[in-house]
């Protein structure tokens, strides 16, 4: 089996206490897994679909359409979460710290980067934070999408470059940022954010053995109380991991199917 934190490794500092945290639960779990790598611009598709999946974070919005449907084994608990010990995020439409844009509004007929169509946070939530303004407008919203860009990291140096006006932003990527690219993440500002929605959880395959899913889910738990992960749960920004279940994720098709009826069936 593999474990993989491609999401959220948005540099080689993160990667490498990804790697420690992963390495740890396997081991505590007990199980035959690797710590892969897969950096970009390999498509996060692809790793989803493989049929040994131990511990990898998915996306909810391709979870939610995946079939077979992989095990959900538990979500991270980001520290800068809406309610405290609660599994959530959401997007921060950023722009240039120098821009003269303040509001959305301001970004409307400007350019809009994103990561994939697939994503959550980079694509699907700017949908529906958009559709009613879509829907006023009765037409397109931005002069260029830019994209797709992967990762959000490209997104933030898209707006930077000026290469677009305004990006959007997964909430615990920009956290990560925060933490380990401040200077990067200081040519940033947001000027809105979606609403907030389960944050990516950690699956494993379809027909995983319930024995190995409930060790993967034991070990995760563990991470919050284990003193030698201190050091890894600070550079990550999180608290630990707690139980979540797919049918969580049902929120963001909803609001995929809300954004379809507004008529904003892309973003354009």
């Amino acid at each position: 089996m593999i474990a993989n934190a491609r999401m959220y490794s948005i540099d080689a500092a993160t990667g490498a206490h990804w790697r420690v945290l992963l390495e740890w639960v396997i081991a505590r779990a007990g199980i035959d897994c690797d710590v892969i790598d897969y950096p970009p611009p390999l498509p996060l598709p692809s790793l989803w679909k493989r049929r040994d999946l131990g511990c990898v974070f998915m996306c909810g919005y391709p979870l939610m359409h995946a079939q077979p449907a992989p095990e959900v084994l538990a979500a991270v608990l980001p520290r800068r979460a809406l309610l405290p010990s609660q599994p959530t995020y959401w997007t921060d439409l950023v722009v240039r710290a120098d821009s003269p844009l303040f509001t959305v509004t301001d970004a409307l007929g400007k350019k809009l980067a994103y990561t994939t169509e697939d994503s959550q946070s980079g694509y699907q939530a700017p949908r529906r934070f958009f559709a009613s303004f879509a829907r006023a407008a009765q037409g397109s919203l931005f002069s260029t999408l830019v994209g797709p860009l992967i990762t959000p990291r490209n997104v933030a140096r898209a707006v930077l470059a000026r290469d677009a006006d305004i990006g959007s932003l997964d909430s615990y990527a920009h956290d990560l940022l925060r933490r380990h690219e401040p200077e990067l993440a200081a040519g940033l500002r947001t000027v809105a954010t979606t609403a907030p929605t389960p944050v990516p959880p950690l699956v494993a395959a379809a027909g995983t053995p319930r024995e190995t899913l409930l060790r993967l889910r034991e070990a995760l738990f563990a991470v919050a109380a284990a003193e030698e992960l201190a050091d890894a749960r600070e550079a990550l920004l999180i608290e630990g991991f707690t139980a979540v279940d797919r049918a969580d994720y049902r929120v963001l098709i909803d609001a995929a199917h809300e954004a379809d009826r507004l008529g904003y069936p892309r973003l354009a």
